[in-house]
């Protein structure tokens, strides 16, 4: 079955890791993160140190060490998430992605691609950690 929207490995990690740190407001680890997730140890700890680098985690070492928020639950939003991932969203009007249309540069879908991409990064931007805590707990 095809999707319409399809997120990477690696996005889905790091969302749901920071969505369970910002839930438990305890540091996680990445032993705790694959049992919670189902992913591989080697995957979070990249995806995890990922997020340290763009500064929206804190890492510490130690028995009682692991991944903290760096702000607040209200202050991070899925959209930081996903960009310290995957880079910059760009909205591109063709999602085909073709350099020059071979249909006269008018685009048979319309600007069906730019809508979806434009209310995607609206709701990435306006969802913050704060709403899924709120939403699950």
């Amino acid at each position: 079955m095809s999707k319409i929207l399809a997120l990477s490995e690696a996005v889905g990690i790091a969302l749901h890791s920071m969505a369970l740190i910002a839930m438990h407001d305890k540091p996680h680890n990445v032993t705790s993160l694959t049992e919670e997730t189902g992913a591989s140890k080697h995957h979070i700890a990249k995806v995890m140190q990922r997020l340290v680098k763009a500064d929206l985690l804190k890492s510490t070492r130690g028995p009682a060490g692991g991944f903290l928020l760096m702000r607040k639950p209200k202050e991070i939003t899925l959209l930081e998430i996903y960009e310290a991932i995957e880079g910059k969203v760009l909205i591109h009007d063709c999602p085909m992605d073709c350099e020059k249309c071979p249909l006269d540069n008018i685009c048979m879908l319309g600007e069906v691609g730019e809508k979806v991409a434009k209310e995607f990064i609206k709701y990435m931007k306006e969802t913050t950690l704060q709403n899924i805590k709120d939403d699950h707990t």
